[in-house]
């Protein structure tokens, strides 16, 4: 488990609004499930994680009462990965099919798309990286014309959960693969596990926290800036 503090101890880093992060950037890495779309829209995340308790019942391993309300399917991945390694490909198989299946009623973010196409239209690549398989969100961005303005895809490691974020290894390929420095990108993420990861590996963030509160605990967890709109993004693009 990585762990990280609240105090941020990178050289040189000066307090910025989002939109300065976003104009000083020169590229951005996007997380997927939240800024990009709502993954689960039309397929609930408890009705996959249902799915992958069946699975697991079949295999001997169930039934888990820790899980039993647990509406969350990452977390039954990570349990797996950690109690039952041996049992970690098929049920990242099996939760494949399902981020797939569950992308075709995704609900695209509202700014998402254009902020996306504005980051390229100025030169910045775009990187997405996310906890959900490459797959998945491979099937979304060719369902929403968004494929090409793509520069990189970093889903989840393979049968692999140690290295969810908030580990930063796929952070740490996206920066790699863009050929960017590291703190010449920001991160766009909905979760504390993205504002962990992105701090580890020396990426500045901004947290997108969508009138659920979370606000606060982006910014303990190392968010330089939090917005409630992905339309700032596309308005500081447009601005550059």
């Amino acid at each position: 488990m990585v762990r990280v503090g609240v105090d941020d101890t990178r050289p040189g880093l000066q307090a910025m609004t989002a939109a300065e992060l976003v104009r000083a950037s020169k590229a951005i890495l996007l997380d997927f499930d939240g800024p990009v779309c709502g993954v689960f829209a039309g397929r609930p995340a408890s009705a996959v994680a249902s799915q992958l308790r069946r699975l697991l019942a079949d295999r001997g391993l169930g039934p888990m009462a820790e899980f039993a309300p647990n509406r969350d399917p990452l977390k039954l991945l990570s349990w797996i990965g950690e109690h039952h390694p041996q049992h970690a490909g098929a049920v990242d198989d099996a939760l494949t099919a399902e981020e797939t299946r569950a992308v075709e009623s995704a609900k695209p973010t509202a700014h998402a798309d254009v902020v996306i196409k504005a980051a390229v239209r100025t030169g910045r690549p775009v990187a997405i990286v996310s906890n959900n398989s490459g797959a998945a969100i491979s099937r979304y961005l060719a369902l929403h014309g968004l494929a090409d303005e793509i520069a990189l895809i970093v889903g989840r490691a393979y049968a692999d959960p140690g290295r969810l974020k908030p580990h930063p290894w796929a952070v740490e390929q996206a920066v790699q693969g863009l050929d960017v420095r590291a703190d010449d990108c920001v991160l766009i993420g909905d979760s504390v596990a993205d504002m962990q990861a992105s701090r580890v590996a020396g990426v500045r963030a901004i947290g997108f926290s969508k009138g659920d509160f979370r606000g606060p605990a982006l910014t303990e967890a190392g968010a330089e800036a939090v917005i409630d709109d992905m339309g700032t993004v596309e308005a500081a693009l447009e601005q550059t």
